[in-house]
């Protein structure tokens, strides 16, 4: 006899629980980053088109794919149809290979919270403390450690116990952060630079020196972005579907997870580029990535005097619960898969997938020095562990998966398999034509210009051209 499947005690539950996992580490670093690079309010305006449509679309297929089968991604693929279960393969792969350089990352941030509350922020504010951080032997491992127990901690305990729990008292709390520290930002000035100027940058579109190719770059650069915000494409949102009950609304869920996340990426914006540019002017908005995070910022905090160590405080503790959500959510993609899989309990799963993350962590941490190399990548940047295993996750399997995915709702199974399972409680599918034009036509479309330029394909179309 089987075990009965875990379920969120409601949909504010699983709302909770879906937009902390995407509410993570490419909300904070990445989004501001590419809003700068490309234009500001130009990108936002498109994020937030793409969001409703594209987004959207993969956001509801995987959702709804995982209540209708009440299976993780591993099997459910093979539940609509036997022919694309090697889907669910890629689907448990991704998240395999993301969680242990997120924990990785999630330990710098740990060790970020921890010089900042200790009152030592100007530390990390100087040349070299970052790189002579990440390069050590010994503290990244145990930061990294630290971080994965947490995680770890939190999914053992379950659905209810560990992760509903867990994301009804971080996300209020992450809002309140994140929601201080933007309004904060837009208070702070320099001699000759505002707060308000800096979110001139990211609310107000230009085309200014821009061709078609930039604004065709700026297109697919927001639409990567939305695989980081909304945690598509890696499992974690078919295994959360999974765990809805028949009677809960995922068309309104759907809808406040799009709302949440997106109003976090526009926050996070407005936390970071008007701070940068204050203190560090456009050029400080270059950094991206762990530099924008563990150096620019740093520095940014350390020239508000005594404040800056409070916000900088505030600012690591609010990265620090928004980095625990998503390696949570994470950890439950691979575990819930196994679980479905090899029919074995949640305390196993747990233990084995973490012992196998905390290898690969390891690995990774050592990257920096004792296994340290540089490696190419087909779209021209350099790498080393970490690069790789995010290349390989993000950029070919989340794209092929998620392509995958398209063929198999637009063509094979139909679009009414969705729509008719999210308005089967009477529901309003409100974006209905939409949602079939998309997941037929157009997001397969975009997903493969995408895949293209990951692998460096369109850079040499267009420079053909």
């Amino acid at each position: 006899m089987s075990k009965k499947r875990d379920t969120f005690t409601g949909t504010l539950g699983f709302i909770l629980a879906a937009a902390g996992s995407a509410v993570g580490l490419g909300n904070i670093w990445r989004f501001p980053y590419l809003a700068a690079k490309d234009g500001g309010g130009l990108f936002l305006v498109i994020y937030l088109i793409l969001a409703l449509t594209f987004g959207f679309t993969l956001l509801m297929s995987e959702v709804v794919i995982g209540r209708k089968t009440k299976q993780s991604a591993l099997t459910a693929y093979g539940v609509i149809n036997s022919k694309f279960k090697w889907l669910g393969g890629i689907a448990t792969v991704v998240p395999f290979l993301i969680l242990p350089y997120y924990c990785v990352i999630g330990g710098w941030v740990l060790k970020y919270f921890i010089v900042f509350i200790t009152g030592h922020g100007t530390d990390a504010a100087t040349d070299g403390f970052f790189g002579g951080f990440i390069t050590g032997e010994v503290e990244p491992v145990v930061m990294l450690a630290v971080f994965l127990a947490a995680t770890m901690f939190v999914v053992i305990r379950g659905v209810n116990g560990g992760i509903e729990k867990m994301s009804k008292v971080l996300m209020p709390v992450l809002l309140v952060l994140v929601i201080g520290i933007a309004v904060f930002a837009l208070t702070i000035r320099s001699e000759d630079r505002t707060g308000l100027q800096g979110l001139k940058i990211l609310v107000i579109p230009t085309l200014e020196g821009k061709s078609l190719n930039d604004v065709f770059t700026v297109v697919l650069d927001a639409m990567g972005q939305l695989f980081y915000s909304i945690s598509v494409a890696m499992g974690i949102m078919i295994t959360y579907g999974s765990y809805l009950k028949d009677d809960d609304n995922i068309v309104k869920g759907v809808n406040r997870i799009e709302l949440f996340d997106t109003l976090v990426a526009f926050l996070a914006g407005v936390m970071v580029i008007p701070t940068v540019f204050v203190f560090m002017g456009t050029e400080g908005m270059a950094a991206s990535g762990p530099g924008l995070m563990f150096e620019a910022l740093p520095k940014t905090f350390s020239s508000m005097g005594i404040a800056g160590n409070i916000v900088g405080t505030l600012f690591f503790a609010m990265v620090l619960f928004a980095a625990l959500t998503s390696s949570v959510s994470i950890l439950e993609a691979v575990v819930s898969s196994i679980m479905d899989k090899f029919r074995i309990s949640r305390t196993k799963a747990v233990v084995i997938e973490t012992v196998a993350a905390l290898v690969l962590g390891i690995i990774v941490c050592f990257g920096y020095n004792l296994l340290y190399f540089e490696f190419k990548l087909p779209n021209g940047s350099t790498a080393q562990v970490l690069d790789i295993m995010d290349y390989v996750s993000n950029n070919i399997l989340m794209p092929v998966l998620a392509i995958g995915t398209c063929i198999l709702i637009g063509w094979v199974a139909k679009p009414d398999l969705i729509i008719s399972e999210a308005t089967k409680n009477g529901e309003k599918f409100g974006r209905k034509t939409l949602y079939i034009v998309m997941v037929k036509f157009v997001a397969p479309i975009l997903l493969l210009l995408l895949l293209l330029k990951s692998l460096g394909i369109m850079d040499l179309i267009i420079k053909a051209r």
